[in-house]
């Protein structure tokens, strides 16, 4: 199989943090995502006046659909050219999801964070999980588009570059790292980096490094 990533696009993951891919699984494998999300929402997807709440976020999945979802070929391979081949694990859940809708209210989860890798004393409470600049226990941060997102359907925010920030910041704090919380504390003293949406039509994948904020 030819390579998904050229070297611009492996020169704007090393420099920016992310790399976009797009066509990276079918509308098919999306549609029966979207059926399955739809299915544990307490809306009606057919009337958007049941539409209550600005946010709704599920869980973890891992059926067929979903592991289909980022384990296709064109995925592979960029992992393999972004990670290093054999030095990665297929992954086998997908989640948690931010489902969005429209309205007047702002939601409570829209901070700029970094995602944590490994349990610390409490594996049940997430906010105490941690990650640290060895970044333990993750290679990749997948966002991934079912559905088709612009800019007025609330994506997801990414700093670009700030997972050069990110890494200095854990590099002082050893193997035992930071906890979810204790980096979400320090990411607005870190240098202002631009905002980027992650937009795209259904299919598209944004792999992220570990370390990059995003809100």
């Amino acid at each position: 199989m030819s390579d998904t990533l050229n070297k611009e696009d492996i020169e704007h993951f090393i420099h920016h943090g992310f790399v976009r891919v797009d066509d990276s699984f079918t509308k098919e494998v999306a549609d029966a995502v979207l059926e399955m999300l739809w299915n544990d929402l307490p809306y009606d997807r057919s009337n958007p006046s049941t539409w209550i709440e600005p946010v709704i976020r599920l869980g973890m999945y891992s059926q067929e659909p979903f592991v289909n979802s980022v384990n296709t070929p064109r995925l592979h391979k960029a992992f393999d050219q972004l990670v290093g081949k054999d030095k990665w694990i297929p992954c086998r859940s997908v989640g948690t999801f931010p489902v969005r809708f429209p309205s007047h209210r702002e939601p409570a989860d829209t901070g700029k964070h970094v995602d944590a890798s490994f349990p610390g004393d409490d594996p049940n409470n997430y906010f105490g999980w941690r990650v640290n600049v060895r970044s333990k226990g993750r290679a990749l941060l997948m966002l991934v588009l079912y559905s088709e997102v612009t800019e007025k359907d609330a994506p997801t925010v990414i700093y670009d570059g700030s997972h050069i920030d990110v890494a200095r910041l854990l590099a002082k704090k050893g193997d035992a790292g930071l906890s979810f919380m204790e980096l979400a504390g320090m990411l607005d003293e870190l240098p202002q980096r631009k905002a980027v949406y992650a937009t795209g039509k259904r299919g598209t994948v944004y792999l992220c490094h570990p370390f990059l904020v995003h809100a």
